[in-house]
């Protein structure tokens, strides 16, 4: 498999344009088999890359305890602020990849932040073991999402990582989802990689 990934990111890069900026990878799954409408399809993952994304992922605690950690904490006091400016609450969900709480301020993050976080499959994680180990971990992660299409897009790098490096998150997000997805293998149907400014090509894995 991992040759045949290979293959197709150097293909990939042959045919691209090149840009003046970094360009991210994406992988692009359609689903067969599959029905959205069942509850428990809407999967919403929050998946590490075993060689990171390229560049960290944005996360926010939502802490009063926690002082040093590397990332951005937020206390009950900066949420009671965000409660009167909904603009920067608005802004703070779609600028932030993931969220983490602990649990005694998860109902005010849910009564200032809910609207915005519930639509965008955002809602913070309770924080369990180590918080730094949780933030690295959240650094490199990716979200893997079904809604109401068959289709899941996601990040797996970016052009300045080596093509073995981006290789090798693509195949762990496919063997995850084999683990995932209710009938395995079978649910996927085509898959295709592209960059931020390319046209996709498909990938053959089988």
């Amino acid at each position: 498999m991992t040759e045949k990934i290979m293959d197709t990111i150097k293909e990939l890069k042959e045919k691209s344009k090149k840009r003046n900026f970094p360009q991210t990878f994406d992988l692009v799954i359609s689903l067969k088999e599959f029905d959205t409408k069942k509850p428990e399809n809407k999967i919403n993952e929050d998946f590490p890359l075993p060689c990171g994304r390229g560049e960290e992922a944005s996360v926010v605690v939502f802490s009063d305890t926690l002082k040093k950690l590397d990332g951005k904490i937020l206390s009950t006091a900066d949420v009671e602020v965000l409660s009167k400016n909904k603009r920067s609450a608005k802004n703070l969900v779609k600028e932030t990849n993931f969220f983490l709480a602990e649990p005694k301020l998860m109902p005010l993050v849910g009564k200032v932040l809910g609207q915005f976080l519930g639509p965008k499959g955002k809602i913070p994680k309770i924080i369990t073991g180590d918080p730094n180990n949780l933030m690295k971990s959240y650094k490199r992660a990716v979200k893997i999402r079904i809604k109401d299409s068959p289709v899941i897009q996601c990040l797996v790098g970016k052009e300045s990582m080596k093509d073995e490096e981006i290789a090798e998150n693509i195949k762990a997000i496919l063997e995850f989802l084999e683990t995932k997805l209710p009938k395995g293998k079978t649910n996927i149907g085509k898959i295709f990689l592209k960059m931020t400014m390319s046209n996709p090509i498909k990938l053959e894995v089988r």
